[in-house]
């Protein structure tokens, strides 16, 4: 059933909700918890097909967020709320409310969506794209008990992560960080199996791709150990290889499906490791809705490793310094500064060369 209602409130909103309910003979809410999905229209139609597929393992109540910016300044002065209702088999297993909100209201689309929230029940909040730096600062943001984003939808990915490490709250995480999970089980139960003792990690996948940057950044932070990040031509994350005393583990996956895991003295094996859609990735990120642990420290350990290697002042040359120091030109302050420069640009040229291989 779907009811569309022009110029309505938050409450002629509710009173339609418990009617349909009604009509279709099932008064009663099953429902877990509020899923708030914060999109436009170009991208309302597969959020929303993505986290219906999702209510069937978590049935709630979902409520779309479009926003629609007013071309005119008459326009922009007149708020206005549109909403659609889909209850039953054209809402999962649990009911929808597309609201689009227009003027002024969009600048308040909290205070519409706080009257329909399910009470006694979680929040989630997703962005499918175009999410705030600052995921609980925001207005919609503060009303979730975890809220959802994916940094892998953004312009500039690995500049994403940094701004989600300087403004975590806990109940943030990221769906580029969902989509190693099955990678990150395989690599610990690798390790679980015999006592391997990781000297070193290699990452590979292809550029600009944050599911990367996040595997490398939690090898790092639980291992201890350094870690490279290498650039594929895809798809996604490809292999991953950990340097042991024994020999080197290898998972590696090129087609996006199959992949192979490879530890030494053991025959190969092979490990369904495909690429997931985004309703199995919301599916998980809403079986738990505690703080990510995990998540948090990967993520602002990388961060400021980041930040080191690029912050950091040239070295100085010792060779250069030395011959400074020892040789005709050590009194004459032109001839000295000579090789320090160079010395200087060196550095400077390498880190340029990792910022442009920082990706996932």
């Amino acid at each position: 059933m779907k009811i569309d209602l022009t110029e309505t409130t938050s409450s002629k909103i509710n009173a339609a909700l418990v009617q349909a309910r009604r009509d279709i003979g099932t008064p009663a809410i099953g429902m877990v918890l509020t899923l708030v999905i914060v999109t436009d229209e170009e991208n309302a139609y597969d959020a929303l097909k993505s986290a219906n597929d999702a209510s069937h393992e978590h049935p709630s109540r979902i409520i779309v967020v479009i926003k629609r910016v007013s071309r005119s300044a008459r326009s922009r002065r007149d708020a206005r709320l549109d909403a659609e209702i889909r209850v039953g088999a054209d809402a999962g297993t649990g009911e929808t409310v597309v609201l689009r909100l227009h003027g002024e209201l969009v600048h308040h689309a909290d205070s519409v969506v706080l009257p329909l929230l399910l009470p006694d029940a979680p929040v989630v909040v997703w962005w499918p794209e175009g999410a705030p730096s600052d995921l609980a600062g925001s207005a919609l943001g503060a009303l979730g008990q975890r809220r959802i984003s994916d940094t892998y939808a953004c312009e500039d990915p690995i500049g994403a992560l940094a701004e989600r490490a300087q403004t975590y709250a806990p109940g943030d995480t990221d769906l580029s960080w969902t989509r190693i999970t099955p990678w990150r089980s395989m690599l610990a139960a690798a390790l679980d199996q015999q006592a391997f003792e990781v000297v070193s990690a290699t990452v590979e996948g292809e550029d600009e791709n944050p599911s990367c940057e996040l595997l490398a950044m939690w090898l790092a932070d639980r291992l201890k150990v350094p870690v490279e990040r290498t650039l594929s031509s895809g798809p996604g994350l490809t292999a991953v290889r950990l340097e042991t005393k024994e020999g080197e583990i290898l998972l590696g996956r090129a087609d996006g499906s199959l992949a192979t895991l490879c530890m030494p003295g053991q025959p190969d094996r092979s490990v369904a490791l495909k690429r997931r859609e985004t309703a199995e990735l919301l599916a998980e990120e809403l079986r738990r809705l505690d703080p990510d642990n995990t998540y948090e420290s990967a993520l602002k350990f990388g961060v400021a490793k980041l930040r080191a290697a690029q912050d950091s002042p040239a070295p100085a040359a010792p060779a250069a310094a030395a011959q400074a120091a020892e040789g005709d030109g050590a009194g004459d302050g032109g001839e000295a500064a000579a090789p320090a420069g160079k010395a200087a640009a060196k550095p400077a040229s390498k880190a340029a060369a990792r910022k442009a291989s920082a990706k996932q």
